[in-house]
């Protein structure tokens, strides 16, 4: 199908401009390079826009074109004539044009005060190439921006999302602190609906759910500014993306920013909203929870200090409307989570009766993060009978696991028809017409009462209640062969692309240099905490299933990943005091067989699992002080136990046993604070492509398997 043009170009030209200008960074950082490239494409949207109307009215009697007030009258940005697109084209060439940059946003901030503080001025400092700033000025001074027939078109709206999502890419997980993946950010808007009132994002990155919530009501026939748009930003710079974001689309927003963030200052404390939607970050252990816990937000529990998940969905409640709702994404492990009181949380906001929906989503939909999430739609507004049904002690479970296709080996999206189809879904579902619109599909969705989700112990995993479509072979797993194959046949290229952000600073380190290095121990730096617990085999009293590891276990799971653990139950008293975060090593110590066994999990791993990790007393768990430094013990022990060198610390004949204590003098040379940052940086990404391979690993023996399977039951075979 051939594409329409636009200014003589395909439609996708902001590929190819993204291409070209992703040439021109060299060997600068994406995530300093995002501002320079995004706050000169908001100078051509708004010089294009200024020039369109110095025209009109160059031609008008009576007209002034240089009076700014007749910019702001059709709301366009006056633009001084030393700042104008023009000017600076005119002197891309010259040696000074980063500070012709600088003088020219500190010129259009003065003359338009709501961009006062926004706009990017560090075009003049001397490590950024202005032979290359030059290059890029007149790179995107070739395409037509902010004039009357692209601004119809959007073309800067999409070349500025588009532009978003490279970044994200290539910064990887930092990405994450700014964007919100397109199809995430529309599957919300469809589902949440807001036609009109006050929208609320406390954490709202570069401002896309804003973006896509404007284009909805425009969609439906409203108008910007049915909607009033509320948000909060700690980082400085994501804040100014957001303004200059919301800004290009004539967006009248409320953005608050300041350095302590929603939790410690939050900007608008008196806001009851009627839509808040939002992208917190996933599992934060450094929200201050520690100062904050007899906070009025807390009315359902009070959230662990090492994990904010719990603080964002009670921060969100606490700023609805009485009829308000909440739309937002959170990690998985937030639907069954049992450590630090998170599941009396979730006990309490059930109990409340405020869960409308949970949708469980594919992996891989956000840039370099492979985890699948889960959007939560919450409510207090179940009974009321204005626009909807009274669902009162119901909820909507939908299992979106399966959906969406592969961009790439890394990136998945969701279809623009599946984003409609679990929209419609749940708006049949809230429907008065629910009996003849709604019904459950197995495998896909199910509503459920409130004592459905009491007897599951209030876990709101969507598989729980959700029973698999009987006869279905998913067929769409086939898509993910290929690219599991050559993920799992990497050669040595790709590994070191995969690697390069975690291990270029270390690898820059001058080993000329006297580094500073700590003689040691072990135990200077982690201690052995309390013993294992081997649980039952089935169900009993006040318990919950758990990956219960042995040393042997150990090892296998470094190679097929957790696809032969062994799942015991163990009371929650004690999977609170048992379960492993990013801070343990677990060592194998007991047991027939060989000890010494290691194994450090990152949140990535542990967060991608069913169940949570605990350990028998085969084995000991080392608490270190910090992730980083359980990184580096763990891949010392692990060379330790390839050489033989833990032999000496073997006790026992018939069963042996590993001393622990005795391992933990063992002395150590342990870098310095900022190169063992870098060193664990590395070798962290080394761990989770590891685990990563076995799970695929894991996967496609499923796949065979599957598959023999249905050959099988087609051919009535045994």
């Amino acid at each position: 199908m051939k594409k329409k043009s636009v200014n003589g170009k395909e439609l996708n030209f902001e590929v190819k401009l993204w291409q070209t200008a992703d040439k021109l960074r060299n060997n600068m950082d994406a995530a300093e390079y995002k501002h320079i490239v995004l706050g000169l494409i908001f100078l051509k949207y708004i010089s294009d826009a200024f020039s369109e109307l110095y025209q009109k009215l160059s031609k008008t009697k009576g007209a002034d074109p240089e009076d700014s007030d007749e910019y702001r009258a059709e709301n366009i940005f006056y633009v001084p004539g030393k700042a104008r697109w023009g000017y600076l084209q005119k002197n891309a060439k010259q040696p000074t044009i980063g500070k012709i940059i600088d003088d020219a946003m500190d010129k259009i901030e003065k003359d338009n005060t709501t961009l006062k503080g926004v706009l990017p001025k560090n075009y003049a400092r001397p490590a950024l190439d202005k032979q290359r700033l030059g290059q890029l000025i007149d790179l995107i001074g070739t395409i037509g921006l902010g004039d009357k027939e692209n601004r119809s078109k959007d073309i800067l709206g999409r070349v500025y999302e588009y532009f978003l999502g490279q970044f994200a890419d290539a910064e990887g997980k930092r990405g994450g602190q700014f964007y919100t993946p397109r199809c995430i950010v529309k599957l919300l808007v469809e589902m949440l609906e807001p036609y009109k009132g006050r929208v609320f994002d406390p954490c709202c990155g570069s401002g896309g759910m804003f973006v896509q919530s404007e284009k909805f009501v425009q969609a439906h026939g409203g108008r910007i500014g049915d909607i009033a748009v509320y948000g909060q930003e700690s980082n400085q710079t994501t804040w100014r993306l957001c303004k200059m974001n919301l800004a290009i689309r004539g967006i009248d927003a409320n953005i608050a920013w300041n350095n302590e963030g929603s939790f410690l200052n939050n900007a608008h404390k008196d806001l009851k909203a009627d839509f808040v939607i939002a992208n917190p970050p996933f599992n934060d252990s450094d929200w201050h929870g520690e100062a904050l816990r007899k906070d009025g937000r807390w009315k359902y529990g009070t959230p662990p200090t090492g994990n904010a998940n719990f603080a964002w969905v009670q921060h969100f409640i606490y700023h609805l409307a009485p009829r308000g709702m909440a739309g937002f994404v959170l990690g998985n492990a937030s639907l069954s989570s049992v450590t630090n009181g998170e599941d009396e949380i979730r006990k309490n906001i059930v109990e409340a009766d405020l869960v409308d929906c949970i949708v469980s989503l594919p992996n891989k939909l956000f840039y370099n993060v492979q985890l699948p999430v889960t959007l939560w739609f919450v409510t207090r507004a179940k009974a009321d009978e204005s626009f909807h049904r009274n669902r009162r002690n119901e909820s909507l479970f939908i299992d979106c696991e399966n959906l969406g296709y592969l961009v790439d080996k890394q990136h998945r999206e969701l279809k623009e028809e599946e984003i409609a189809r679990i929209a419609a879904t749940y708006h049949a579902w809230k429907s008065k017409d629910y009996k003849r619109l709604y019904k459950d599909v197995p495998g896909f969705c199910k509503s459920v009462t409130i004592q459905e989700i009491r007897n599951k112990e209030y876990f709101l995993v969507p598989k729980r209640y959700i029973n698999s479509a009987s006869g279905v072979f998913a067929s769409d797993k086939f898509e993910n062969i290929a690219l599991c194959l050559r993920a799992l046949n990497k050669d040595a290229s790709e590994l070191e692309l995969k690697l390069e952000e975690g291990i270029k600073n270390l690898f820059s380190v001058d080993t000329n240099k006297n580094l500073e290095i700590n003689e040691s121990t072990i135990s200077d730096y982690c201690s052995v905490e309390i013993g294992g617990d081997w649980g039952k085999e089935s169900e009993f009293g006040d318990s919950v299933q758990v990956y219960c590891l042995r040393g042997v276990d150990l090892k296998k799971i470094k190679e097929i990943g957790f696809s032969d653990a062994p799942i015991r139950w163990i009371k929650k008293s004690s999977l609170e005091k048992r379960s492993l975060d990013e801070n343990d090593i677990l060592i194998g110590a007991s047991g027939i067989g060989p000890i010494g066994r290691t194994l450090w999990m990152s949140n990535l791993i542990s967060n991608s699992l069913k169940y949570s990790v605990t350990y028998s007393n085969f084995c000991k768990r080392l608490r270190c002080k910090t992730p980083e430094v359980a990184i580096l013990i763990e891949t010392f022990l692990e060379e330790l136990y390839s050489k033989g060198a833990l032999i000496q610390y073997k006790t026992g004949t018939s069963i042996p046993n590993l001393d622990v204590k005795g391992l933990l003098t063992h002395k150590i040379q342990m870098p310095a604070k900022d190169l063992a940052n870098e060193m664990a940086t590395a070798l962290r990404t080394i761990i989770e492509l590891r685990y990563c391979r076995a799970f695929e690993m894991a996967n496609l023996k499923n796949l065979k398997d599957a598959v023999l399977n249905k050959v099988k039951e087609l051919t009535k075979q045994k």
